[in-house]
């Protein structure tokens, strides 16, 4: 995603690598080798990422890919370790739930098409996760699997309704020569099912057998074979050993059950993958960039630069963050800061790439471009997310080839067992244990609840960059803010305003407010702004000041010294005044003292005035901490600003435990002895520089739009400027490790009702097929309960 590689990439070369994604055959490594140049790679790659043990060699990249023909966990670590296979591979991680993967090799030992053509041959087809036609594939793949439930579904009613006969008659009621008739006309409608239907299953394990590998398919292909081979012999051979009765409604059952579970797992999965796609394809892919003669021209986005012009119109998003030059509007920032209303932009404001412009033709200058876009780093955090993987779902992942195994011993076993008595009851006990016991449920159990709960948390403003965060968030007991950018605002509000006799309040302001404007301290700003907001006459309409300032200066660490004239006469005389500490301008006593930033205001009388200034706490500071200590948690501030300071802001927020005065150093040492008592702390920091606190607690976020997500080593980021969010992240947390648990315990309690079930003879095919695909189905719609954004249990 570099800017100037990003640039170089023609619409031609796009198009013949986008274009070729829609062939797999044998013309598959001349497509892989078309990403073998760094103009391509750097469309889904980004360099400088560091391998398992840490170090970040020069010519390391990071690449996000999407793998189609996944169906399970054991699927992501068939992928993983083709991958790792490939010399030059440092780390490979694949999520079972979001078909995703990211890859981190050496540019120096391997390229894309080495690792992508390695991952082909294991079975699964590997895309750059940013096609912009991972759409319309899934959309084709949605179609394939409606036709295959189609053709299943009506062969199944045909099927039962020659079936149903047989269920309420007794043996001998109806003449050998009909049953016969039937059974060969369900055979008939069965072979569609097994050819056409089944065919994914089937392609899959005869894939995996012939790399000596197990997944969930294999005893699913091998229930489904089974079946139609034992039922085929009972049609031809009546009176041989399997000829007492035959399954053909049982199979069609099981497949269409089968097959509609993975339709709706595949809808549901669908629905977070376009939530995380709705993101990564806001850029557009081509621009109106001004000429040298000052018209526009329709050019691709990869050629912009920056210091480029574009003209965006009402509808289009902007490619890039920049100033606007020309032109006012509203702008819909809501995917990438929170923010649900839109925001007014006019000239000189900064607009950010991936925002919507949505009532104005406006003109913008390019200062980002690509990976430097705050945009191009919030989709590399959702992407991180997307493939990380929590304790539990690593778990899942080691288990599920020993439970696949164990599978297949079982229905054997059993098998084995029931053969003496009754080799038909025997072969059907076998294909009910691989049916019943597919582990789909338990490995969806985590990675879906927590991919829908970071979906919906992204399009709250709140990213998740590591999935783990999510378990250890729900177990936090104490929270500890950082004040400065997080508790508050970055900047300084008046408080108080005190002055001699005579002298106004808004008068005293007017004058700082002018003499403020030449300086940027934040203390001068905070009475700039102060001045501007007071009504026409004190401040001045639309924010001009009353006053002209002439020979201003500036004394570093002392304050301002200027001429001030009114503006309504300049005939009139030029008062000197100095805006500043108490000792530049000479002030022995400025009323009461007062906790905060104080700034004195002198004339050629002495004191005119003085202001009293604090951190403005953000508006929602106080809402937000008693909704996080109504859920039980320690709200703790730590600051370094002085105790007095810090106790006040802490009182205006409802904070009892406060701490001033500390360095980074000591508010690490006051994380670390609460750690030590057995808490699980939690903190929020603005990311600044904090890092080390961040970096120590036992789960982190930082907040606020100021956090430099390219270097922020937080588990959480909060996009927008209101705290409600952190009170919200928390009950998020909460509730999807609820939601974990309720599917852990589904699906265990699932597995130990239905194996014994089945190994007694209990359980007839068709039974187990609805509950295995139901099981698998229910994990995963109590799952997407979390992709609403409603808090709500």
């Amino acid at each position: 995603m570099q800017a100037v590689s990003a640039a170089a990439h023609s619409p031609e070369q796009h198009a013949i690598a986008t274009g070729a994604a829609e062939r797999i055959g044998a013309d598959a490594p001349a497509r892989f080798a078309l990403l073998d140049d760094p103009d391509e790679w750097a469309q889904f790659s980004r360099p400088g990422a560091a391998s398992p043990s840490g170090d970040a060699p020069p010519d390391c990249w990071e690449s996000n890919v999407v793998f189609e023909g996944m169906h399970c966990t054991a699927c992501a670590g068939v992928i993983e370790n083709a991958l790792l296979a490939v010399p030059g591979v440092r780390l490979a991680e694949v999520s079972a739930a979001s078909h995703r993967g990211r890859v981190v090799w050496d540019a120096g030992a391997t390229r894309p098409s080495a690792w992508m053509n390695a991952a082909l041959k294991a079975g699964y087809q590997p895309l750059p996760a940013h096609d912009p036609e991972a759409s319309e594939r899934r959309l084709a793949e949605t179609r394939k699997m409606v036709w295959r439930l189609g053709v299943a579904g009506l062969c199944m009613m045909q099927v039962m309704m020659y079936a149903t006969p047989t269920y309420f008659t007794e043996p001998g009621e109806i003449a050998p020569d009909l049953v016969n008739l039937l059974r060969w006309a369900a055979w008939v409608l069965s072979i569609p099912v097994i050819v056409f239907s089944c065919q994914p299953f089937f392609a899959n394990a005869w894939r995996d057998l012939c790399q000596r590998r197990i997944s969930m398919d294999l005893p699913v292909a091998l229930a489904m074979l089974i079946t139609f081979v034992v039922s085929t012999l009972g049609t031809f051979e009546p009176d041989g050993m399997f000829g007492r009765e035959v399954y053909f409604d049982s199979l069609t059952m099981f497949v269409f059950f089968l097959l509609a579970g993975r339709w709706l797992e595949l809808r549901l999965r669908d629905r977070t993958a376009g939530a995380l796609e709705a993101l990564m394809h806001r850029l557009p892919e081509s621009v109106a960039r001004q000429r040298a003669d000052g018209s526009f021209e329709r050019v691709s986005a990869r050629r912009l630069r920056v210091g480029d012009v574009v003209q965006v119109l009402p509808g289009e998003s902007f490619v890039a963050d920049g100033v606007l030059l020309r032109g006012a509007t509203h702008a819909d920032e809501a995917l990438l800061t929170g923010e649900s209303a839109p925001v007014p932009r006019g000239v000189g404001d900064v607009v950010i790439a991936g925002s919507h412009n949505l009532s104005a033709t406006v003109e913008q200058r390019v200062d980002h471009l690509g990976a430097d876009t705050r945009y191009a780093q919030i989709v590399a955090l959702m992407e991180a997310a997307c493939t990380s993987k929590p304790r539990v779902a690593q778990l899942a992942d080691r288990l599920a080839k020993p439970f696949l195994l164990a599978v297949l011993l079982i229905a054997a076993l059993a098998c084995l067992w029931w053969w003496p008595s009754d080799p038909e009851r025997a072969v059907m006990i076998g294909v009910a244990i691989l049916v019943v016991t597919c582990p789909c449920a338990l490995s969806l159990a985590t990675p879906a609840a927590m991919l829908a709960s970071a979906g919906s948390m992204a399009r709250s403003g709140v990213l998740v960059r590591r999935m783990q965060a999510l378990e250890v968030l729900a177990q936090a007991d104490t929270l500890v803010f950082d004040k400065t950018g997080t508790l508050t605002r970055d900047g300084l509000v008046v408080s108080s305003v005190q002055t001699r006799p005579g002298v106004s309040a808004q008068e005293a302001l007017a004058l700082a407010g002018a003499l403020a404007q030449t300086s940027l301290h934040p203390v001068s700003r905070a009475l700039a702004q102060a001045a501007q907001q007071q009504p026409s006459g004190h401040g001045g309409e639309g924010g001009a000041p009353c006053w002209r300032v002439r020979d201003s200066q500036e004394l570093p660490g002392q304050g301002v010294r200027a001429l001030l004239q009114p503006d309504s006469d300049g005939m009139a005389a030029a008062r000197a005044l100095r805006l500043g500490s108490a000792a530049f301008c000479g002030v022995e006593r400025a009323g009461t003292t007062a906790v905060g930033a104080q700034a004195h205001l002198a004339d050629d009388q002495g004191w005119l005035a003085s202001f009293f200034l604090q951190e403005d706490l953000r508006a929602d500071a106080l809402a937000a901490v008693r909704a996080l200590q109504a859920q039980g948690l320690d709200v703790r501030l730590l600051s370094g600003d002085g105790p007095q300071a810090a106790q006040s802001l802490g009182a205006q927020a409802g904070i009892v435990n406060v701490q001033g005065g500390c360095t980074p150093a000591d508010k690490l040492a006051a994380m670390q002895a609460l750690q030590r008592q057995g808490k699980v702390v939690a903190m929020v920091g603005d990311g600044l520089n904090d890092g080390p606190v961040l970096a120590g607690a036992n789960v982190s976020t930082a907040f606020g739009r100021s956090v430099p997500l390219a270097r922020a080593q937080s588990d959480f980021v909060v996009l927008g400027e209101h705290l409600m969010a952190v009170a919200q992240l928390v009950a998020k947390a909460r509730r999807t490790m609820r939601v974990v648990r309720q599917n852990l315990a589904w699906a265990a309690a699932y597995n130990a009702v239905a194996i014994p079930l089945a190994i007694a003879g209990w359980m007839p095919p068709w039974a187990a097929g609805l509950g295995m695909a139901s099981s698998s189905l229910l994990v995963v719609v109590n799952a997407m309960r979390l992709s609403s954004t409603d808090e709500g249990t």
